[in-house]
């Protein structure tokens, strides 16, 4: 099982309809869909942050980047 998390929620994301945590069963798909999150947030929020992922065990964790 892989997850996504998020490190700290903004309250852009807090507005936002995302999911702060997300299971997968695909290593792939996680990833994939914890980098399109972070791409997405980056582009559409507020602007003051960028997302980033990294990988930890089996977790995707989304920091936000001041």
């Amino acid at each position: 099982m892989f997850t996504i998390s998020m490190e700290k929620e903004c309250t852009c994301f807090k507005r936002s309809r995302l999911k702060s945590e997300q299971s997968f069963e695909n290593e792939e798909e996680a990833f994939e869909t914890a980098t399109v999150m972070a791409k997405e947030m980056t582009r559409d929020f507020c602007k003051n942050h960028a997302f980033s992922v990294v990988k930890e065990g089996n977790n995707f964790l989304i920091l936000l980047m001041s």
